[in-house]
C-alpha cells in the first residue's frame, strides 16, 4: 500500500509543469488519499528523476537544506518567487488538469 501511494506521488509530481508548484497538502488533495506529511515522506523515497522541487510547504518554501539546491531549478524553469527562499503560490501554483 504505501508503495503504491509513493508511486501515485511520484507519477503527479513528474507531470507538474515546468515553472510550476503544488504544496504538499495540494497533492495529497489531488490524489484523495493521505495527508501532506505522508506525501512529505513518500518523496523523500523519490530519485533524482522526480522533480522535487516542484513541491513546496504551503507558505511557499522548501525545508532550508533543499532550497538552495532548489533555487537553480527555479530561476532555470522560470518559477514565480517572492523571495529568493520563496515560490509566490498565487502564481505559480499549478491548477490543473491533473492526470487520472
Amino acid at each position: 500500500m504505501a508503495g503504491d501511494f509513493t508511486e501515485r506521488v511520484h507519477e503527479l509530481v513528474e507531470s507538474i509543469p515546468p515553472g510550476l508548484v503544488l504544496t504538499y497538502g495540494d497533492v495529497a488533495e489531488v490524489l484523495e488519499q493521505g495527508i501532506a506529511l505522508a506525501v512529505g515522506r513518500a518523496m523523500a523515497r523519490g530519485d533524482d528523476g522526480v522533480p522535487w522541487w516542484r513541491v513546496v510547504r504551503s507558505d511557499g518554501t522548501l525545508v532550508p537544506c533543499l532550497t538552495e539546491r532548489a533555487l537553480p531549478h527555479w530561476l532555470e524553469e522560470g518559477t514565480a518567487m517572492r523571495t529568493p527562499q520563496r515560490v509566490d503560490l498565487s502564481a505559480a501554483r499549478w491548477e490543473g488538469p491533473f492526470p487520472p
